[in-house]
């Protein structure tokens, strides 16, 4: 739709925050215009004030520390800033939503899914709660959560980090409001799921004509999505224009350098993968399935099979990468590698069987073995200052005296792009990314000879995540670190990954290296991935892809059956495709 009347006018926002020198600017003279139909991204690095400025718009900044000192926020002819909470409340999510980044702390954990989409619903709509639920399940089809019927009565632990943002989604498309703002909507999402939700955006903004505001460091996403692109640095605007002509000849060097960083595909390092080595990690014929309980006696009726029937080795400065959508089992099968689920088969870590550990064999594995999480604002302790989360591993393993410890905990924090003086602050005080990084610190921390990588870089912006990429390569080289990299971005796999297994519903359905599988897919749904990846070049036209029906296939079955098990065979030169 071509953009037409404005529809959101942001004029000379400044941000700030209170602190013992006074108030300190977080965002100066920010001014925009959204039209209707519009969609506008802001891209940045994280902290640049992107999270900050939509935060501002819908009126949620945390007092009173944080408030708008100057400029205004018009939505229509209504100026925002100044409104009583009571009539901004009725505003949010009714006339302007937004998807959060980080959807587990954006659910509430002890109410289940249908209960906060029915209460968003009838928040601002006078109907039943029949009717609102009724309205809940059509927005869960809408973003092809499988089994939505059951996903209502479920809480946020128990969906994945793909899932509870396709929840977040629905949830602020339920109203159609006229203007949605989504910060890094698609962030937790597999490359397919992407590529409907974004769809599904494009289709509803056509039918309604609500703009949108597009928060993302994924320029693939800016390029696909946006009419107008501005680039955020310090709380600034450092460039603004049509999309276009950012791509094309960004006039600012910062622009220039973030275009520089994203990971394309096609451009993946040639560089031969290395050595064959002995194995660090030796998975044989892993399942993991849970029991879910039903009817009156609380008797197992239903059986999850999470993970089924996988294989395959790390060896030493290896990285194996592990690709698909969510909830299809990549991160259940990491939990099993690290000992937080219990599984069926034979995982070996540094010579050690898990299955034959005592207290003191799990403790060792625990040094041999480090997990980077999804979330990492629900991995790090809000209570404990940064230094002292990084440091743990350290102190609890007896690793150095007190000084020793502080200045390793320093060069963890530099390497990974951070200061040593934010040692002495706590989690909230840092934007998303930046958290994701301290995760990041303290999983290197005891040099560990595997290192699993669950999304670790998915939320962070462009510039950060090649460094961070960078850091990952140099530490394979120099200290021989097996790395089973998780993720949904097939860009970044590609250029990092030396081996790639792709998993569908519990099950591997491809594997070989980099070159095979992203050279020469064999699989239709490994070619399904592939093809659905955003291009960072707004020229780009992508071909239009069928819309599947129905629902998505459920792992869930009834006990005693299960999946037919799918037996890969050997398409030559180790590249394993199952069979059809």
């Amino acid at each position: 739709m071509t953009p037409t009347q404005d529809v959101l006018r942001v004029d000379a926002l400044t941000v700030s925050v209170r602190t013992e020198d006074g108030l300190q600017p977080l965002v100066s003279d920010m001014t925009f215009r959204l039209g209707k139909g519009e969609t506008l991204a802001i891209a940045g690095e994280s902290g640049s004030g992107k999270s900050i400025t939509s935060l501002a718009i819908m009126g949620l900044l945390p007092p009173p520390a944080v408030r708008v000192t100057g400029g205004a926020v018009i939505l229509n002819s209504r100026e925002l800033t100044q409104l009583p909470e009571a009539e901004m409340r009725a505003v949010r999510g009714d006339r302007i939503a937004m998807i959060f980044q980080e959807p587990m702390t954006s659910l509430n954990p002890v109410m289940t899914v249908g209960t906060q989409l029915v209460e968003a619903i009838r928040a601002h709509q006078p109907v039943s709660r029949a009717a609102a639920r009724a309205q809940a399940l059509e927005a869960l089809k809408a973003v092809r959560l499988s089994q939505p019927e059951r996903r209502l009565t479920q809480y946020p632990h128990e969906l994945s980090g793909g899932m509870r943002q396709r929840v977040m989604i629905a949830m602020a498309l339920a109203l159609k409001p006229e203007v949605l703002i989504a910060d890094e909507p698609t962030t937790a999402l597999d490359v397919t799921v992407q590529r409907e939700v974004l769809d599904l955006l494009r289709d509803l903004q056509r039918e309604t004509g609500m703009a949108i505001l597009l928060i993302t460091h994924d320029m693939g996403v800016v390029a696909e999505m946006a009419d107008r692109v501005i680039v955020m640095r310090n709380g600034r605007i450092e460039e603004e224009g049509d999309v276009r002509q950012i791509f094309a000849a960004p006039a600012a060097p910062y622009t220039r350098d973030l275009l520089a960083a994203v990971p394309r595909m096609g451009q993946g390092r040639r560089a031969p993968p290395p050595p064959a080595a002995a194995p660090v990690a030796r998975l044989q014929d892993v399942q993991v399935r849970f029991d879910l309980k039903g009817g009156v006696l609380g008797r197992v009726t239903h059986r999850v099979h999470a993970v089924e029937h996988v294989s395959f080795d790390i060896g030493a400065g290896e990285t194996f990468a592990l690709v698909g959508e969510s909830g299809c089992g990549k991160s259940t099968l990491a939990r099993a590698l690290v000992g937080l689920v219990p599984h069926e088969g034979r995982i070996e870590v540094d010579g050690q069987v898990l299955g034959a550990l005592d207290t003191a064999g799990r403790k060792a594995l625990s040094r041999a073995v480090q997990i980077i999480f999804q979330d990492p604002m629900a991995a790090l302790d809000p209570r404990m200052k940064v230094g002292d989360l990084v440091g743990e591993p350290l102190l609890i393993h007896g690793q150095g005296d007190g000084p020793a410890r502080a200045a390793q905990v320093a060069d963890l924090l530099q390497r990974v792009g951070l200061e040593a003086a934010h040692m002495d602050r706590y989690p909230h005080e840092f934007s998303g990314g930046q958290r994701q990084r301290i995760c990041i610190a303290r999983a290197l921390a005891l040099r560990p000879k595997l290192l699993i990588a669950d999304e670790s870089v998915s939320a962070l912006d462009v510039s950060v995540q090649a460094r961070v990429l960078d850091l990952l390569a140099a530490l394979k080289r120099e200290f021989g670190i097996a790395t089973l990299f998780i993720s949904h971005d097939m860009a970044v796999v590609e250029n990092v990954a030396d081996r790639v297994a792709v998993m569908y519903l519990g099950q591997v359905v491809e594997m070989g290296t980099r070159a095979q599988v992203f050279g020469a897919p064999r699989h239709p749904y490994t070619q399904r991935l592939i093809a659905a990846v955003p291009v960072p070049d707004p020229t780009h036209v992508r071909p239009p892809a069928p819309r599947l029906a129905g629902d998505v296939p459920s792992p869930v079955h009834p006990l005693g059956q299960g999946p037919a098990r799918l037996l890969l065979a050997d398409a030559g030169d180790g590249h394993m495709v199952a069979a059809e």
